[in-house]
């Protein structure tokens, strides 16, 4: 084993299509035209010295260690700044040029401390590196003059002003301003690649040092510790906290983040079985080598003292735990099920997969409820997020997933963002999405919150519709109103593309007077001027893409704002190019594959409805019984039916339904009806309260398989440390299968994937062997498209013509009146990830320890509310208590908070409404009261109480 090592060309690559041919120390190099020199040598080899040069950035010349002679040219150019030429000869190599480097050298180190013994970057420093390259020897300018090395004159002992101590405030990594050398790579990837202009240089000349903020503390300033500075930097500045504790890493390998959708691929670097670091890998197709703060930091949560590593039952959920063998969880749980449905019928128990968990996994659970337990009873916790995604863009397009992949963003005049905020929950594609704003891309905000985007460094949104929750449809219909009343519509792509009949009843609907802008301005509180303005910039502003999140589906009306929205793209024909599409951006790992899996109980792999007999009998000749015709249970009916004694049996692999579902007192009574519930998880989260198996899983970082990302692409997880449990998760499902009387005999997830492809038409050519040799790729992959396909629809829909769908505004039945008079909307934060699970038992939790309501300063005030107060939020469901946050950053009349911390019991008070079509929760539109409080509710300390009890687990003594 050993590092993965990736090759560094010092500048990035040009994008032109034309070439030019030079000379490099006497070898002809043929590269496109606007390649620098220093890339063009390093393209045959030969590596000029940088120091400040680094190609995820754009050429900055400041060091003077790249400079090269060009004949018939005077003077020594930086190699890194000066373009390729046609016939150019450059010499890399000359006495003149040596002499200059030394001289450059020299210069860094008599300003440098040379503990290069007990460095952290001992073996992975550049300015090592760079001084061995240019054969430095001696620096002729001694250590004891002016300085930043040492805090107190080495000949007087006075203080040296000049010093600097270090900075630990962050909990990650440590800045030594006496090791930096000022070349700015941190600066500029801190602007270029995250966007968030945190760094500066402080001071002039010799007085110069990197500043976060004015002189802050990296914790105190706007630094979101993405790990851009850290990975840019070429000495021991800027270190990661756990290479300093361990070492240098000496084996490494790539694998796929367990976090959010966006699905950014690290390199996993290794000292035997103990993780130094996680380091975002260049060649990732979703994140090009850069990363967040959850996936660049926050994996110490596989390895915290809580997660539990043995499997655990007891009779009864106010028990406590027994530890027992995996043979005799196994067996109880089996015998449980069993008995259940001897009891009650095969349909009395059922299955909820992860989008935590990957392919395969899914994939097993699934098929162990269809297989084993005889029924359709399966769903996944897409269901409380994106399912309105997969209902509606199979309507409109006939495929259930985005249309582009993350790179075609770089290529959109004008981008719609409704409902998701990128920044805080998907931030390495929103770093992706500011960097083409900072390029001049317009921006349209469609939010109820002043999200970051709206204003942040060098952005501002050119229109922020500022709506009131629940009228997503209405804003949307009132955009395509303006359209089409204005003759901004392509009618060639729809006449082309679409049905047109179905495009003029649409277009006659749209047009009625009650979707225009004036009447949409008394629903939404958004004026009309501004719908009318943002719908002519998304029509007539060149190549405009849409990208929506939990915002537009978490709404009763989710399906019918997902349909709204594909049918704007469709007439304005924003389909099928690069810099278009319709996006949805997913908020775990895995959504886009739980959902390709077949986790929904109305569908096998693949989409296919379970009624469709062809599809049907594909997998009972593969799996060898004969399946239910009949859809099962969505979660939802699955709590029902608990409480009315027909669901009795649940196994739940890696999602806590308990904090993550709506209306938490009817999940927990549901759960508590139960008979048997066995969750599969890394820690007793809040559902194992209720659990009578707990079966310990594996972290991301102790298994193999695959997850597909929000822009359709599948990419591995690699197996970086043995499992803790012992076992790979789907090693564990395995085992119940069997348990179950099914002949499963899987060595290695890679026969899982063999047999999915074989099953499921898209994804037909998938393979590891396949995934190893490209490194990832976007379904479908098939024989009509063995490579992938990165963007979708390119010369027609799946369904054939694309299918316009009347949008008709129906107000949410969640109403404000005089008892709550205020819109409650729930959303996530950088730091923190879902339900928190993970993040939670990381460092990350320094920045978001709580839960907090954000509520705009009049509506405060007229409360008596004061930042930092305890509030009681109310509503018809319940009531809970958190810390107040006065914040202008929400319009009066909307309150927001988070959901990540499960003593919160965020979801106590969001109700039981949801989507129409695919009853994904309306978390966003709950009628809330807000009083001063003085601190927790009631049913908030009997929870905490209720948990602690819960986690008991019995010693042996005690037995």
């Amino acid at each position: 084993m050993s590092l993965v090592k990736e090759t560094d060309y010092g500048t990035p690559a040009s994008k032109s299509e034309k070439e030019v041919t030079l000379t490099i120390d006497g070898v002809s190099v043929t590269v496109p035209e606007g390649t620098s020199i220093m890339r063009a040598a390093m393209e045959v080899g030969t590596e000029i010295p940088k120091l400040c040069a680094t190609d995820s950035l754009k050429a900055f010349g400041s060091c003077r260690l790249c400079v090269v002679e060009i004949d018939g040219r005077y003077g020594t150019p930086a190699s890194c700044t000066t373009p390729v030429l046609p016939g150019m000869s450059v010499h890399t190599q000359t006495p003149r040029l040596k002499a200059i480097r030394r001289g450059v050298m020299e210069l860094y180190i008599s300003d440098h401390p040379l503990d290069c013994l007990t460095c952290a970057a001992n073996g992975d420093c550049e300015l090592q590196t760079m001084a061995g390259a240019v054969g430095l020897r001696d620096v002729r300018y001694g250590y004891d003059g002016a300085n930043h090395v040492f805090a107190r004159s080495r000949k007087d002992g006075a203080a040296n002003f000049e010093w600097m101590p270090k900075d630990e405030s962050n909990p990650y990594f440590t800045y030594d301003p006496s090791k930096c050398i000022v070349c700015n790579r941190c600066v500029r990837a801190c602007e270029e690649t995250q966007g968030t202009f945190a760094l500066t240089i402080d001071g002039r000349g010799f007085d110069s040092r990197v500043s976060p903020g004015m002189a802050e503390a990296f914790m105190e300033s706007e630094c979101v510790s993405c790990g851009a500075c850290v990975q840019a930097c070429p000495t021991a500045t800027l270190t990661e906290k756990s290479v300093i504790a361990i070492g240098q890493p000496e084996h490494s390998e790539v694998t796929t983040c367990a976090y959010c959708g966006v699905g950014c691929t690290f390199k996993a670097e290794m000292r035997g079985e103990e993780i130094v670091r996680m380091v975002p890998w260049k060649d990732g197709k979703a994140n090009h080598g850069h990363s967040c703060i959850k996936g660049r930091f926050a994996y110490g949560y596989a390895l915290h003292k809580e997660r539990v590593t043995t499997p655990m039952i007891r009779d009864k959920a106010t028990d406590p735990w027994r530890v027992v063998s995996w043979e005799e969880a196994i067996a109880f749980a089996a015998d449980r099920f069993k008995a259940i449905q001897e009891k009650y019928g095969k349909r009395s128990v059922g299955v909820i997969t992860s989008s935590r968990c990957s392919n395969e996994e899914t994939y097993l659970v699934q098929k162990l409820t269809r297989a084993g337990f005889g029924n359709n009873n399966t769903d996944t916790c897409a269901r409380v997020c994106h399912s309105p995604t997969g209902y509606g863009l199979n309507q409109a397009f006939g495929t259930s997933a985005g249309t582009q992949d993350f790179d075609s963003v770089d290529d959109s005049d004008v981008i719609l963002v409704i409902g998701a905020n990128p920044t805080d929950a998907h931030p390495v594609f929103g770093s992706r999405m500011k960097k083409r704003l900072r390029d001049g891309a317009k921006l349209i905000v469609v939010d109820p919150r002043r999200i970051d985007l709206v204003r942040s460094p060098h952005i501002v949104a050119n229109h922020h519709l500022a709506l009131k929750p629940g009228t997503n449809v209405a804003i949307v219909t009132s955009l395509a109103h303006v359209i089409v009343k204005e003759g901004l519509v392509n009618e060639a792509f729809v006449r082309e593309r679409c049905d047109w009949d179905e495009f003029q009843d649409w277009a006659a609907f749209v047009s009625d007077d009650r979707n225009s802008p004036e009447e949409v301005e008394k629903l939404s509180g958004v004026p009309a001027e501004d719908i009318r303005a943002a719908a002519r910039l998304y029509a007539t502003g060149g190549r405009a893409a849409i990208y929506y999140g939990l915002g537009v589906t978490e709404h009763s009306q989710g399906s019918t704002t997902v349909m709204a929205i594909a049918n704007l793209a469709m007439a304005t024909g924003n389909l099928g190019r690069r810099g278009v599409g319709v996006n949805p951006l997913r908020g775990q790992n895995n959504v886009q594959g739980s959902c390709d899996m077949g986790s929904f109980p109305h569908e096998l792999p693949g989409y296919r409805h379970i009624s469709n007999e062809a599809a049907r009998k594909t997998f009972e000749e593969a799996w060898g019984v004969t399946l239910d015709n009949e859809p099962g249970l969505r979660i939802p009916n699955m709590f029902d039916a608990a409480i009315a004694g027909e669901f009795m049996g649940l196994y739940c692999q890696g999602e806590d339904i308990l904090q993550s579902d709506p209306d938490t007192k009817h999940v927990s009574r549901a759960l508590e009806a139960m008979e048997c519930v066995i969750v599969q998880d890394l820690f007793l989260n809040e559902t194992a309260n209720y659990a009578h198996v707990f079966l310990p899983g594996a972290s991301f970082l102790e298994k193999d398989g695959t997850f597909t990302n929000a822009e359709r692409r599948i990419q591995r997880i690699r197996k970086v440390m043995s499992p803790k449990n012992g076992y790979g998760d789907w090693e564990i499902t395995q085992m119940l299968a069997k348990a179950f009387g099914l002949d499963w005999s899987y060595s290695h997830p890679s026969e899982i994937m063999d047999e999915i492809a074989r099953l499921t038409p898209t994804f037909k050519n998938v393979s590891y062997e396949k995934l190893d040799e490209v490194g990832s790729v976007q379904w479908p992959c098939n024989d009509a498209a063995p490579e992938g396909m990165p963007i979708m629809h390119i010369e027609g829909f799946t369904r054939g013509k694309g299918k316009f769908v009347i949008t008709e505004y129906v107000p949410t039945d969640e109403k404000t009146g005089p008892r709550f008079p205020l819109l409650l909307t729930t959303g996530r934060i950088l730091s923190q990830y879902n339900v928190g699970a993970q993040t939670r038992r990381t460092d990350n939790s320094r920045w978001h320890e709580e839960d907090v309501l954000e509520i705009h300063p009049s509506d405060a005030e007229l409360r008596g509310v004061r930042d930092g107060d305890w509030v009681r939020i109310a509503s018809r469901a319940g009531e809970i208590t958190l810390h107040a946050k006065v914040t202008d950053r929400m319009a009066p009349g909307v309150v927001y908070t988070t959901f990540h911390h499960p003593l919160s019991q965020a979801n106590v008070v969001t109700t039981d409404n949801s989507d129409w079509a695919t009853n994904c929760p309306e978390y966003k539109v709950t009628a809330v009261q807000i009083s001063p409080s003085n601190g927790p509710t009631e049913w908030q300390e009997q929870y905490r109480e209720m948990a602690e009890n819960a986690r008991r687990i019995a010693t042996t003594a005690a037995e």
